[in-house]
């Protein structure tokens, strides 16, 4: 019998509506400032206490509208998942005893506003078919965010899982895989999607006080949908950069991959529209704040009466010059696509200097594409983020290039860091940005599995032997916060 024997006084689901989790819509500011004022006003009452996140396969009380609880003092839990028939359950140091769907299945994370000095751990801990000599603990502990994605690799007649940190536990017997995940003051827990709606190739910045956020629009009426979070979970929509009446005249239609980027100051937002005389061209427009408005420059800053260009980016190398880099549109007339870079001006909105060529397509996984470039400077290198294939089904995926100088020479990685999974497919067209806990995340678009409509996620990157890495990614489980 499943029970979970919560105080009503102190269960912020039983004081707010659903907003943050399982609302299936959009959650306005003054829906979240809502929600923010009864969590604080229940943990006013309290000398201290504990949010208690529970995993996507928790089995919700009836009633009970959002993914967590928060507790009177200091709860916690030792790891163990005990399972119950078909499901599974923990049993708090309090007593509540949250039961989940599915054998082996517990993750809860644990974070207390009476702990002081704790940092972010976890604890993996493993069933009964471990195998561990010289092991006397049935459990693990690790520092910061470790994950899992449930996949069971058999070997023999044993199996094994891969966790994010790259452990290898085995087990006896195959797909025997189970081990159950707590997390410490991680902040808590997410599950992609992170926003309802679709939002293809999106951009994304921060502005010092939060994350923005802009997608392609396409040929509707207003260009490029605005939103904001803090923690790159939680959206709210805030707007758009082209309300219809001030689109640049020099643009006709197809509204693409924006991207904000602070510019001295101010911001820019440079973005792909169609020219009027056909040519899909690179556009750039100004604004004091990140969320506008806009003024658009009055004219492509990229454009070539030969070949479309999209996709462009910008960045800063170390010493402090600005590049941009973009895709020309070869493949749409049978042709390789190059991924250019160019010096920038310093405020960003003409080109200097000599286009270079970082990379193009010639790998086998590319197929005719790279486009969506990123650059990210990090340990003595630039790191081009790209996408790669055809955009519309599950051969599109991401990839990495490096070189240590901002124009190249760029060398790949080879195989792609972020590809299809059987719940996300076709991830790409990615931001990377340093998340909340200082470390580095992905936001990227994935189609779901019914191909639907793309929508925005959000996945960390782990940095390796001089490489990015994006494990068990496209995730579609519960995570610990970013």
């Amino acid at each position: 019998m499943r029970k979970h024997p919560f105080v009503p006084a102190l269960a912020i689901a039983s004081a707010v509506p659903a907003l943050l989790f399982g609302c299936g819509g959009e959650v306005t500011p003054l829906e979240a400032e809502a929600e923010a004022a009864a969590i604080a006003s229940i943990e006013a009452g309290l000398a201290c206490n504990t949010k208690i996140t529970y995993g996507d396969a928790w089995m919700r009380p009836s009633g009970h509208t959002a993914q967590f609880d928060i507790a009177a003092g200091s709860v916690t839990w030792d790891g163990t998942c005990h399972n119950d028939g078909i499901n599974s359950y923990v049993v708090l140091s309090n007593g509540w005893k949250p039961y989940f769907r599915g054998l082996n299945s517990c993750v809860l994370a644990f974070d207390s506003t009476c702990a002081t000095t704790a940092s972010c751990s976890t604890r993996i801990t493993y069933g009964a078919s471990w195998i561990h000599p010289s092991h006397p603990a049935m459990y693990d502990d690790a520092g910061g965010r470790v994950f899992w994605d449930r996949a069971c690799v058999n070997e023999g007649t044993n199996s094994y899982a891969t966790l994010s940190n790259t452990w290898t536990p085995y087990f006896t017997g195959s797909n025997a895989c189970a081990m159950s995940f707590r997390y410490t003051e991680c902040g808590g827990l997410y599950k992609n999607p992170v926003y309802p709606t679709g939002c293809a190739d999106p951009g994304v910045v921060h502005d010092g006080t939060q994350y923005i956020a802009t997608c392609t629009s396409g040929n509707a009426t207003d260009a490029f949908p605005l939103r904001t979070s803090k923690d790159l979970v939680n959206w709210s929509a805030a707007g758009v950069i082209f309300p219809s009446a001030r689109k640049p005249t020099w643009a006709k239609s197809d509204y693409w991959a924006p991207e904000i980027h602070r510019v001295g100051t101010g911001y820019i937002a440079y973005y792909t529209a169609r020219h009027v005389n056909g040519k899909l061209s690179i556009g750039a427009a100004t604004a004091t704040s990140a969320l506008g408005p806009y003024t658009d420059i009055g004219a492509p800053l990229v454009h070539d009466s030969a070949m479309g260009m999209i996709d462009a980016t910008t960045f800063v190398d170390t010493a402090g010059v600005r590049y941009l880099v973009w895709k020309a549109d070869g493949n749409a007339v049978g042709q390789p696509t190059p991924i250019y870079g160019q010096q920038l001006s310093a405020d960003g909105k003409s080109l200097v200097g000599t286009r270079r060529t970082l990379i193009s397509n010639n790998l086998g996984w590319e197929g005719g594409v790279v486009e969506a470039p990123w650059v990210v400077a990090k340990d003595g290198y630039y790191y081009l983020f790209y996408s790669g294939n055809a955009y519309y089904d599950g051969r599109y995926a991401i990839g990495v290039a490096r070189a240590t100088s901002p124009l190249g020479t760029y060398t790949k990685l080879g195989a792609p860091i972020l590809k299809s999974t059987g719940t996300w497919v076709g991830p790409g067209h990615g931001s990377v940005v340093r998340s909340p806990a200082g470390t580095t995340s992905m936001v990227y678009h994935a189609w779901d599995s019914g191909h639907t409509g793309r929508y925005l996620l959000v996945d960390p990157i782990l940095w390796r032997n001089g490489w990015p890495e994006m494990p068990e990614a496209p995730s579609a489980t519960s995570r610990p916060m970013p």
